[in-house]
Parts: C-alpha cells; structure tokens; sequence
C-alpha cells in the first residue's frame, strides 16, 4: 500500500478510501442495496488487511447505521489511533426544522451523535457533506473551528460545491485565522471531469487533498458499455441516473476506451479507470466502495498500473462537456 499526505496536512492516508455507504442497514434509509452488518466485516477486514486505514462514511449513510458498522468493524480488528475516520455532517436526520444544514446547532449536536456511533471520543477528518445556503459561511467555519478545539475532530474537509465557495470558505477562514479544509471529496471521474475547470486547479494551488467521489461513475468505467442498468445497485439507485442517465450516450466513447486499453493490458476496466485517477499529482486517495473482494483488490491493483501519456490522452480525447451534476 502506498501513503501519501492528504494535502499540505501532516495527516498520511492510504491511497484508498474504503467509501462505507455500502455498510450498514437496508432498513434505515432508503438503498435496498446496502450490505447488513454480518456482510460488511469482512469487506473492512480485508481492507485493513490490504493496508487500507483511511475510511469515508456520513451520518446520513443508511441514518447512521454506517457509522455504527465502521466503528465496530473498527473495535473488532485493529487500534484506533492506527486508521483515519472520516464522516460527513449536512443532510437532516429527523423531521426537526434544525435538523441538517451546517448552522452552529447542527454541528454541535451532529458531531457528538457522530461520536457515539462510532464508538470514539474524535473523528479525524470532519466533513461538510454540502454547502448551505441557508447559513453564513462565517457561521459554520466558526463552529467547525470550536469543534478541532475541543478535541472532537483532528482535520476538517468539504465535499462538492462551486469552486467560489471553497475559495470564499478558504479565505474567511484564513481571515479570523480559523481550522482551514485541508480536502475536497468531489465528483470526478473519466466520465465527469467538469472540476477539472475550477476545482482541480484551486485545490493544487491551495494545497488541497483531492479525495473524489464514484471514482467508477457508479460502476459504468467498470464493465463494457451497455444500455441497461446492471447491477442490483443500478437497478434502484436513483441518484445515479441523475449523474449520468443524461449524457450516457456521449459517454460510450470514453467507457470504450476504458475497455480497449483494459483488453491491451489484460488488467480490469475498473484499474485502467482507477489508475487515470492516480495519474493526477493532485489526487489522494479516490474513494472506493467495495462490495465484491473483487473491487478491493481491483482497487490495489490499480497503484501498480501506470498508464503512458499515449494512454491518457486516448481516455481524455472522446470527453464533452456535462452539465454540473453532484451538488444536490
């Protein structure tokens, strides 16, 4: 396993991320797809056991249940000084009016059911799942802030929004000299690379981590293309075909590419689409959800892969331009 600093931190993380959505109650949300607990263990065993310690869920994931799952997979096979818990706060948890968002109350009541779930007294990288519009940023920032000082999170991290806000945030934190976002958990992908024309370019010269989410377009840069959904996942994953229904045919000409090279290399599509990703210098660890061992050790497999610059071009060239999707 390779390590890298996630970002300008001196925080080291695997160049993995076991993405958790995946791990928790089929019953507590809405995903019919999500693993029970029994079927999740064994996926955050082999994880730890590949040299994985940086773990990514939400408390919103399967309404807590993931965070339950991950802290006792977490108790059960290794130290926790000796993993990276990252979680993620916005999405409302109850019909409660001050439930979701980023205000102040939010915050300081979501971090400490966080905890609780997970079993631990901090939570090493606290992130905003989305960015509010309902509450100043100064606002959040300042919560954020008292959050790192009392000891309940090491690092704090955002996840998909416009480029201007990052860049507002980054700033008014540096201003009153607050906790600053050491990563940026975005949508990227071969098949959606829109962050490259403000995001990618602000958080390499910020010195920001880049931890992208579906890394695999949903499983699409993994398989040959076809027209129907495949797996159990996409069959009633909704969200998915918001990402991606729209520009499907647009984007056949990139998943074949992934298909050509994947056959010249005898390797899987998966690890050609993965090891474009690492091909990025920004890039720290994509965030992988696993739920075949074949996707944990496609994932490993991919830090050898080193595509040449031919190869990356052929992959670049059939992209068009998307409409920005994965703020919602």
């Amino acid at each position: 396993m390779e390590y890298v600093n996630l970002g300008r931190s001196g925080l080291k993380v695997s160049r993995i991320c076991l993405g958790c959505m995946s791990y928790g109650d089929p019953s507590r949300g809405h995903h019919s797809w999500v693993l029970r607990e029994e079927d999740s263990l064994p996926f955050i065993k082999r994880a730890l056991h590949l040299g994985i310690n940086f773990f990514d869920t939400a408390h919103m994931y399967s309404l807590g249940a993931s965070e339950e799952v991950l802290g006792r997979a977490i108790r059960k096979f290794t130290k926790r000084k000796e993993v990276v818990i990252a979680t993620k706060v916005f999405y409302p948890m109850t019909q409660d009016v001050n439930s979701g968002g980023l205000s102040r109350k939010a915050i300081m009541r979501e971090i400490d059911a966080s905890l609780k779930r997970l079993g631990t007294d901090y939570i090493d990288l606290y992130q905003i799942h989305r960015w509010d519009y309902s509450t100043p940023i100064e606002e959040t920032l300042e919560a954020l802030h008292d959050v790192v000082k009392a000891g309940k999170a090491r690092y704090i991290g955002a996840s998909s929004m416009h480029a201007w806000q990052f860049c507002k945030a980054l700033h008014i934190a540096s201003q009153h000299r607050w906790t600053r976002f050491i990563s940026m958990q975005n949508h990227y992908n071969l098949i959606y690379r829109e962050e490259e024309r403000e995001m990618m370019g602000l958080c390499r010269a910020e010195g920001i981590g880049v931890i992208p989410w579906s890394p695999l377009a949903r499983g699409r840069l993994a398989r040959p293309w076809k027209n129907e959904d495949g797996t159990a996942r996409a069959k009633t994953d909704h969200y998915q075909k918001v990402l991606y229904k729209a520009t499907e045919a647009a984007d056949k000409d990139v998943i074949d590419q992934v298909e050509r090279i994947a056959a010249d290399r005898g390797v899987p599509q998966a690890q050609v689409a993965l090891a474009w990703l690492y091909s990025k210098d920004n890039i720290s660890a994509p965030i992988v959800g696993a739920t075949r061992m074949q996707h944990l050790d496609d994932a490993v497999g991919a830090l050898e892969l080193k595509l040449t610059d031919a190869e990356v071009r052929a992959l670049e060239a059939p992209y068009i331009p998307h409409q920005v999707a994965g703020f919602e």
